[in-house]
């Protein structure tokens, strides 16, 4: 096991605004814009499952991880399958006097002592990568909707 961040971000959006961002595409109709990296599988009130796709030095990985929504405060993410046999990770959304700060915590798991341990090292820093560039997204679209209105 090993941790994945915490890292936070400091976003000028009120947090159900964040929170609107980052689950409309899961728990509404994807937008087109997303079609190459989501796809929900199943889609309930609370929960999904979605399939996510990263691409790493010219292949495609696919995820698959159910969804639990809390409004506006959390959004939880459980591995089903994927490169490795166990991720949990959260966003926590709590509200600061400019907004929202969002921080991204969990934990990757593997298997095959030291050479799963190597794999892990490896998957964990796509991974982040990945999570680094979808809310660098997130900001910029909820500081924009919170602008507009």
């Amino acid at each position: 096991m090993r941790p994945l961040g915490p890292l936070s971000w400091s976003i000028e959006a009120p947090p159900e605004t964040v929170f609107d961002v980052i689950a409309a595409p899961y728990l509404k109709r994807t937008p087109r814009a997303l079609a190459g990296k989501l796809e929900v599988w199943e889609r309930g009130s609370d929960m999904v499952l979605a399939a996510h796709f990263t691409h790493v030095r010219g292949f495609v990985a696919t995820t698959l991880e159910t969804v639990r929504f809390e409004r506006p405060t959390r959004i939880d993410f459980r591995l089903v399958r994927g490169p490795v046999p166990h991720v949990v990770e959260s966003f926590v959304l709590r509200p600061l006097p400019s907004g929202t700060e969002l921080t991204w915590s969990g934990e990757l798991g593997t298997d095959f002592w030291v050479a799963g341990s190597a794999w892990g090292a490896r998957v964990a820093t796509v991974w982040e990568r990945a999570v680094r560039a979808s809310l660098a997204s997130v900001t910029e679209e909820a500081e924009r909707r919170s602008r507009r209105s």
